[in-house]
């Protein structure tokens, strides 16, 4: 049984922070991509910050030098603290678990990932940052 639940969002203004958290139980996570999505009605659902099982990090432009990744005590635990929050971060945002199918994948690897091939997901928590 694979569960992945996620943590932390709530609402700041413009250049604060937050920190999400996502707990994966019922995985191997050196096998495994996680990755954290976040999604505006009617756009596409967008992968933003990306970690293999090797520990190994990648974020899209985007989100590069204003959100960190980082793990707990165990691998099947990961945090997004998010810092100089725009408005346009404003976003449902997902954790998500991809099989990468080769042991220790990079983080670089998971990107190259779409959403649709993620195998598990968690309910998402909503991040809203105003001006």
């Amino acid at each position: 049984q694979v569960q992945l639940v996620e943590s932390g969002g709530g609402s700041v203004q413009a250049g604060g922070s937050l920190r999400l958290s996502c707990v994966v139980s019922g995985i191997t996570a050196s096998m495994y991509c996680i990755t954290w999505f976040r999604q505006v009605p009617g756009k596409e659902r967008e992968g933003v910050a990306f970690i293999g099982g090797d520990g190994s990090k990648s974020y899209v432009d985007s989100v590069k030098d204003r959100f960190t990744l980082s793990q707990g005590n165990t691998k099947n635990t990961l945090y997004l603290q998010m810092d100089s929050l725009k408005p346009e971060d404003t976003a449902m945002y997902y954790c998500a678990a991809y099989r990468a199918w080769s042991l220790l994948a990079s983080g670089e690897s998971c990107k190259a990932k779409p959403y649709r091939l993620y195998d598990y997901w968690g309910q998402g928590t909503q991040v809203t940052v105003s001006s």
